[in-house]
């Protein structure tokens, strides 16, 4: 096999055993398959569900991969299904750096594989493990900049590539077939931020975890792709997507530096890129006591890039308002809270938040403030000023959520939709992913009604 980005990032999957994987690394891959969970049991609630469920069930008839929190259906509907409710609310994974969400083309194809195939928690640990390096390592090597000057949307694109090494790590396949999921990856990359304040932008996640499980499925067939997918000069994904990118970062310490750790995790059901407003408004009302009556005016700096994407935004919807950054502003200095309930229509509809939010709130593109870091300043009525930079915002990378904070965000999750058994039964079997002998254990948990 020549010595290409991709042939380099195939031998890595295929020979990857969980042995080999450091301690804090099994457990971060942990803590993302329980976020991953927990998303994906709010996402039960997202309005547009119910359509992604009717495209699952057509898929087929069979019934052997579970999805979470409602009943069996064929590997490809439970792989569809499960990837778009991991997203459907905006509350799971990013990789700030690449604006690409991980967990839903990588958790879904591996977690209907693994129960397919009653394979063990080593197995699935490893698995996911190797669908979220390669994701992060395809990710990094787009050059973003040049890559979201295209319009690009890198869920769809790098997406495919996750889950065909999830799905490849599961079945065993040796590098030289990788090589060929990756092709096959490559072919089915697509997803554009044409699509931006609509469902669509959330189906790009489901279709690359679909396309992922494709891609395994057929390399483990000898079908024959491109041998070089990332570089290849006459259409290789960072030549025809990006400017080039930067193919030498897909191997660049390979097996001893875990990209990754670069994934953040959310704790808010909103866009990624507005979570550091929402950690400062709410440490800024409970450290001060802020009440709407006592608030004159809240002024919120961001990026230009953050800015263009939520600043103005209307919300005249549900999908929109987890979008709105003038929204989103009054709805948390309202209840203090942000979850699903601050995003149901009748609270979207409200004319005292609306209002604050039109007339007190002033959201301003920031030269000062870099990426998603935020500058919030809330002036009292009686003319004091309140201010809190956040950097990062809480669950990022660089200030990660503990499992204490990811099995709340489970139970607040779940709530309605499984049962209160099955909840600790989830978390004491992700505390123990690498003793259970068959994940079946774990999927009739995530099934659980209430």
């Amino acid at each position: 096999m020549s010595n290409t980005p991709s042939a380099d990032l195939a031998a890595f999957i295929a020979g990857l055993h969980y042995e080999q994987m450091p301690a804090a690394i099994r457990e971060r891959v942990k803590d993302y398959i329980l976020d991953a969970i927990a998303s994906a049991l709010a996402g039960t609630h997202g309005d547009e569900v119910k359509q992604i469920r009717a495209l699952a069930a057509a898929l087929g008839a069979s019934q052997e991969a579970s999805t979470i929190g409602g009943d069996k259906l064929s590997l490809a509907g439970a792989t569809l299904l499960n990837g778009y409710l991991i997203t459907a609310v905006t509350v799971c994974d990013v990789h700030r750096p690449t604006l690409y969400h991980t967990t839903p083309q990588v958790v879904a194809p591996a977690l209907a594989i693994a129960e397919r195939d009653g394979a063990s928690g080593k197995a699935l640990l490893t698995a996911v493990a190797a669908g979220l390096e390669t994701s992060v390592r395809v990710a990094n090597g787009t050059h973003y900049a040049a890559f979201r000057a295209r319009g690009w949307h890198s869920p769809g694109v790098v997406g495919p590539f996750g889950g065909a090494a999830a799905v490849g790590k599961l079945r065993g396949l040796n590098a030289d077939r990788q090589l060929m999921a990756f092709g096959l990856a490559g072919s089915q990359s697509a997803g554009t931020f044409a699509h931006w304040g609509t469902p669509t932008i959330k189906f790009n996640q489901c279709r690359g975890a679909l396309s992922g499980l494709m891609a395994g499925l057929l390399a483990e067939q000898g079908f024959l792709a491109s041998k070089e997918i990332l570089a290849h000069k006459d259409g290789g994904i960072y030549n025809a997507y990006s400017d080039g990118g930067h193919p030498d970062t897909v191997s660049a310490g390979l097996g001893e530096q875990w990209t990754l750790q670069e994934i953040s995790l959310r704790l808010w059901p909103a866009a990624s890129s507005v979570q550091s407003v929402i950690t400062a408004l709410l440490a800024l009302a409970s450290a001060h006591d802020l009440k709407p009556a006592q608030i004159a005016a809240v002024r919120v700096g961001l990026s230009q890039g953050v800015y263009d994407m939520h600043g103005a935004l209307a919300w005249d919807d549900k999908f929109k308002a987890l979008l709105s950054m003038p929204y989103i502003t009054s709805v948390v200095l309202h209840d203090r809270a942000c979850w699903l309930d601050q995003f149901e229509p009748a609270r979207v509809a409200d004319p005292a938040v609306g209002a604050f939010a039109r007339e007190r709130v002033k959201v301003v593109a920031d030269p000062a403030i870099q990426g998603t870091a935020a500058l919030v300043e809330i002036t009292t009525t009686a003319g004091v000023t309140h201010s809190d930079r956040r950097m990062v915002a809480r669950g990022d990378a660089d200030d990660p959520l503990s499992r204490a904070e990811i099995q709340d965000k489970l139970r607040t999750a779940a709530r309605g939709v499984i049962c209160n058994a099955a909840v600790d039964r989830i978390i004491t079997l992700v505390d123990s992913l690498e003793h259970m002998a068959n994940v079946r254990e774990l999927l009739d948990a995530v099934r659980a009604a209430t």
